[in-house]
């Protein structure tokens, strides 16, 4: 059975989940219908004109464009402007766009991880943890229930949509308890009798909930309760860090490296005969702890040094990031926006073939960096 654009749509999804993105980002399926057919994929960092008409030529189905090209609160497309006449262009050939851009630099396995095996072997982490907090899960709902009562409980709850936890539901935790209760006047409870202290066996039953469906669960719980005034306690649950995903990385190496030595093995990673090199005041001789972020990374400088990193490995930086840096004693190397990028499409696109037998992926020939050196 040939495979569609939503085929394309969930490969990705898997190699980098879209909701680890960053808020700010615009990634996903961009252009096109899940149910188009796709037989020939391109692969390009940034979209061009250029490259469009590259994998026009090729009888493509789809782009996968790391850089989303409807960006900046793209308003209006106009073929006079040449960022909407790269979209109209490739919505009147029906050719979808696909963009995963900072999902892609989050995810294990990633452009981030690729980038910080240029600088050597070692445990890696994220510099900035995304959280695997489910939507199901944004707070613990609590009663305590007779015995005869749980399993009903449990159901009506499970049935609003608490429980849920990935592809499982009716999920819950129950476990023996006591309770007290002294019924004031007028107060007619299902178990003992009103002014005098009584004492039940119960199961504390625990079940997860999504914010939206919350409501609904209550009224689940109170409507199934055997109790006049079932007791409910509502938790709200924290974000739980992932040890492998999330914003660039800090990298922990096996052997330190001096500042020569990282320069030489990031220039055979990244296929460049440059890069800009600014020598922390006073560093250490030999780095133990890099920081890594492809593209624009200045941001998690801060980030990176609270993490013990002697050396920050990006794209490109504001020039006085990268002099407070060095008065900090933090190396930066600089290797250009999209050279810190260009050479993941490759391993990409072999990710990609591995996932979707019989389905072509080309990394375009006529992406490029805009720079010359002249």
């Amino acid at each position: 059975m040939p495979h569609t654009i939503q085929d394309l749509v969930a490969a990705m999804e898997t190699l980098a989940p879209t909701c680890h993105g960053a808020q700010w980002d615009n990634i996903g399926l961009l252009v096109g219908d899940s149910g188009w057919a796709l037989h020939t994929a391109f692969l390009t960092i940034d979209l061009s004109m250029e490259v469009l008409l590259e994998a026009k030529r090729a009888d493509a189905d789809a782009v996968i464009a790391y850089h989303p090209p409807i960006f900046s609160g793209l308003k209006r497309l106009v073929a006079g402007d040449p960022a909407s006449a790269v979209v109209l262009e490739a919505a009147s050939s029906s050719i979808a766009i696909y963009s995963p851009h900072t999902a892609l630099d989050a995810a294990p396995g990633g452009m981030t991880d690729w980038l910080a095996e240029g600088v050597g072997s070692g445990d890696v982490s994220p510099i900035e943890h995304a959280t695997e907090l489910g939507s199901h899960e944004q707070c613990k709902v609590v009663s305590y229930v007779p015995h005869d009562a749980v399993d009903a409980v449990r159901a009506a709850m499970g049935d609003a949509g608490a429980g849920t936890i990935g592809d499982y539901t009716h999920c819950s935790t129950s476990i023996e308890n006591e309770g007290t209760f002294f019924g004031g006047t007028g107060s007619d409870p299902a178990v003992g009798a009103a002014g005098q202290l009584e004492r039940v066996n119960e199961r504390r039953l625990m079940m997860v909930s999504s914010n939206r469906n919350l409501a609904a669960v209550l009224a689940a719980l109170r409507a199934a309760h055997p109790y006049e005034e079932p007791p409910v306690h509502v938790i709200p649950l924290a974000d739980r860090p992932m040890h492998d995903t999330g914003v660039g990385r800090c990298l922990v190496l096996a052997e330190p490296k001096s500042t020569v030595d990282v320069v030489s093995s990031l220039k055979a990673h990244l296929g460049v005969s440059t890069l800009r090199v600014a020598e922390g005041r006073g560093g250490p001789a030999f780095h133990e702890h890099v920081g890594l972020c492809p593209g624009a990374g200045g941001s998690l400088l801060e980030a990176a040094a609270a993490s013990g990193c002697t050396m920050f490995v990006t794209g490109e930086m504001r020039h006085h990031d990268v002099l407070a840096a060095v008065d900090r004693g933090i190396t930066v190397i600089l290797a250009g926006h999209t050279n810190s990028e260009r050479g993941y499409l490759p391993h990409l696109r072999d990710r990609l073939v591995a996932a979707m037998p019989g389905c072509e992926f080309t990394v375009s020939t006529r992406d490029r960096t805009p720079w010359t050196e002249a």
